[in-house]
């Protein structure tokens, strides 16, 4: 999320990585502490793989996921979401659109109450913020959900769930479990017992006490980030309102 200042002639924006805290200190997200976080084999193998291309293929990736979240939650609010636009011309990707019609049929096979969307938190006092995707009432569970597009669930998407946790707690926000969303999972089938699944997505729950392991090793990340980045401020872009030509 970009902070920005409107003046009477320019508009100031803040680097994305940072949140304006409330004792008007800035604060990373935790995505961006999360860059700290160690990369395995299999990151270093793709990276080998993909080459020049992969600055490329991780840009379209997270603007991918951008408008998958921007679909859903428009469609939660209750507007009609259209493949085309007025002049009958698809206005996604066919990726993203499938990926959105999963969350369709998570949402209408899986009824659920939403209590949090798109929220966002900053603490002074933890150091960091972040951006919520869901918090939900689900079978009698509050879950805190984050949608993922990805081609895998990595390990460091349940440190970030842990340190979303952590910002609702301290906003007296209560959740039992945090889960997943995954919306390019590998699923075939609707999925049996307490599975929660239908064809290319799948709900992945993680148990309390994992949460608890994963909100050590978010603090570890943090300790290694802001020792990586004591000196990092936040970066800001200016633009005037107004030219014209003399």
């Amino acid at each position: 999320m970009n902070t920005f200042q409107l003046t009477k002639d320019r508009i100031e924006f803040t680097d994305n990585r940072f949140y304006l805290a409330p004792n008007g200190d800035y604060v990373p997200s935790v995505t961006t502490i999360l860059e700290a976080y160690p990369k395995d084999a299999s990151y270093f193998k793709w990276l080998k793989d993909v080459g020049s291309d992969a600055d490329s293929i991780r840009d379209e990736a997270g603007r991918r996921g951008s408008i998958v979240h921007e679909l859903t939650e428009r469609y939660d609010t209750g507007e009609e979401v259209s493949l085309l636009n007025d002049f009958g011309k698809p206005t996604f990707k066919m990726l993203e659109w499938s990926m959105f019609e999963r969350y369709v049929d998570y949402s209408e096979r899986y009824k659920s109450d939403i209590i949090l969307m798109e929220s966002h938190y900053v603490s002074s006092k933890l150091g960091y913020a972040g951006t919520l995707d869901r918090v939900i009432e689900f079978k009698g569970e509050r879950l805190l959900v984050d949608i993922k597009t990805s081609n895998s669930i990595y390990p460091s998407y349940w440190l970030q769930l842990s340190a979303y946790k952590e910002l609702l707690k301290e906003n007296k926000v209560d959740v039992d479990r945090v889960a997943i969303l995954w919306l390019n999972a590998k699923t075939r089938t609707l999925g049996k017992n307490d599975m929660v699944q239908g064809i290319g997505w799948q709900m992945v729950f993680r148990d309390a006490k994992d949460t608890k392991k994963d909100l050590e090793n978010f603090k570890a990340t943090h300790k290694l980030w802001k020792s990586l980045n004591e000196d990092v401020k936040p970066r800001n872009i200016s633009y005037q309102l107004k030219h014209k030509k003399p």
